[in-house]
């Protein structure tokens, strides 16, 4: 029996890493040099530093907008605490928020919300190391492998660029970043240099955050002073419901998806979608997740009102 154990524990490492095609780890060096014209060999040396997580593909499979109904759901993300410290956060980045969203039309308290959702205002970024969840998800899960494997090499472009470490930078399980968890691609593309400093960080530098979560919101289509949601009845006919993209047609001619959400074991409610739902849920494709920004984000809104009217001169002190 001991040499039985001996020989599983033996052989455990080889099995993980057994995971991992090295060819495909060699067709991808060869790639991503091609593509972002970086060394072959510097690509190889970070990989070669990168462990194979089984703990990311478990996370994978089970996030909890597949798991959970709503009314489990919601709890996580409207807490006291949650829209308190949302409020603080609005004043300690009044100015910058105020002029990010003067220049792209997204508000305030949307800005906030996401990234009250996403990481608790900069508090719960993620503790994985992204090289090894990019790296495990890009060699070791099929049916995204495509995906991860163009997000590591933006990961890898972003090191080269010198906006992350590739060995030190953490995140969630799939590879998202900083305040707002951006996915590399993400970060690429819509991140902003709010300080104009040269570095885009979003990791530990929350002006480029809320300016790069405005940028996004932004060019996915947010339309200014227009609405997100709006309560509603159930419908009359059968309908599909929790689409994304605007499908339906109401009395107004406005175009929504319509949403409906269990309030307990028994009882559902139902909420008009419009296209700013639609824009939110270019961030994440869920509709939870839209209606936990889009409930937090009032109550946030609601609460800095009431506390700028107890005290107008706070606004103007930070």
């Amino acid at each position: 029996m001991r040499k039985r154990i001996l020989f599983i524990l033996f052989i455990t490492p080889l099995t993980l890493m057994a995971k991992v095609n090295q060819n495909d780890v060699d067709r991808f060096i060869s790639k991503t040099a091609d593509q972002y014209q970086l060394d072959a060999k510097e690509i190889r040396a970070i990989l070669d530093q990168a462990q194979h997580q089984q703990g990311i593909i478990d996370a994978m499979n089970k996030p909890a907008e597949k798991v959970l109904e709503w009314y489990q759901y919601r709890p996580i993300f409207i807490t006291d605490k949650r829209i308190k410290e949302g409020v603080e956060f609005w004043q300690n980045n009044n100015d910058v928020l105020q002029q990010v969203s003067e220049q792209t039309g997204v508000p305030p308290h949307i800005i906030v919300a996401i990234i009250g959702v996403e990481t608790y205002y900069g508090r719960i970024k993620g503790n994985h190391n992204v090289l090894d969840a990019l790296y495990t998800l890009a060699f070791d899960y099929p049916k995204r492998s495509a995906f991860f494997t163009r997000e590591l090499g933006h990961f890898l472009k972003l090191s080269a660029d010198g906006h992350v470490s590739a060995l030190e930078a953490k995140g969630s399980y799939a590879g998202a970043m900083g305040y707002g968890q951006f996915m590399p691609s993400s970060y690429r593309s819509y991140a902003v240099d709010y300080e104009q400093d040269g570095v885009i960080d979003l990791l530990n530098n929350p002006y480029d955050a809320i300016a790069s979560v405005a940028n996004y919101i932004s060019r996915h289509g947010w339309q200014k002073d227009q609405p997100v949601v709006a309560k509603t009845t159930g419908p009359d006919k059968p309908v599909k419901l929790n689409q994304l993209k605007p499908h339906l047609t109401n009395d107004q001619g406005q175009k929504y998806t319509l949403i409906g959400l269990k309030t307990d074991e028994d009882s559902i409610a139902y909420w008009q979608g419009f296209h700013n739902f639609y824009v939110i849920s270019r961030y994440n494709h869920s509709h939870m997740y839209v209606m936990a920004v889009y409930q937090l984000s009032e109550k946030i809104k609601a609460a800095h009102a009431s506390k700028i009217m107890q005290n107008p001169s706070a606004e103007n002190q930070q």
